[in-house]
């Protein structure tokens, strides 16, 4: 299937499946397209959650910034899947760190546009929240199992480390 605007974007992405056509329009006057270069930072651990994203190609880590140096991958995401929550929930700051693992290009929705919406409609954010609980309970579920996998095995911390890394330095 050919997409050819970012309505039609919007109304085939799986993450606004069966929004109302209305609720669709409203959307895309908040949305436009970004690129991220591999191991661009996307956002940034205690930044201002100013958009979310709807991942087009490419992919994404997110990670617990680490003193030593190397941030902890708690999840990873590609193509179609939805990054960032946080900008619904005041005070509206990333809990982690995103970074590009390879050339991303995403559908990035502006905060306070859709915030706004949401005031106007609160029918909208009613359905935009309940769809954003899913991606928080997706993402803490991810974390779960991350840190399970860590503790249970702490030498492939490491190597998921060092992986990691090496992606960012192939750019």
């Amino acid at each position: 299937m050919e997409i050819h605007d970012l309505e039609d974007y919007l109304a085939h992405h799986p993450f606004f499946a069966g929004l109302a056509p209305e609720y669709l329009a409203l959307l895309t006057g908040c949305a436009g397209n970004v690129n991220f270069a591999a191991g661009e930072t996307v956002f940034s651990q205690g930044g201002t959650a100013e958009h979310f994203y709807l991942l087009r190609d490419g992919r994404v880590a997110l990670e617990f910034p680490h003193p030593a140096g190397n941030g902890v991958v708690i999840d990873t995401l590609d193509a179609g899947d939805v990054l960032g929550a946080s900008w619904l929930v005041a005070p509206y700051r990333w809990p982690y760190d995103a970074r590009a693992l390879a050339p991303t290009r995403a559908l990035a929705l502006d905060a306070v546009c859709l915030r706004g919406k949401c005031d106007a409609d609160p029918a909208l954010g009613f359905d935009l929240s309940r769809r954003f609980a899913a991606v928080i309970v997706e993402r803490l579920h991810a974390a779960e199992l991350r840190l399970t996998d860590m503790y249970a095995n702490p030498a492939a911390d490491a190597s998921d480390a060092a992986v990691t890394a090496g992606a960012a330095g192939a750019a």
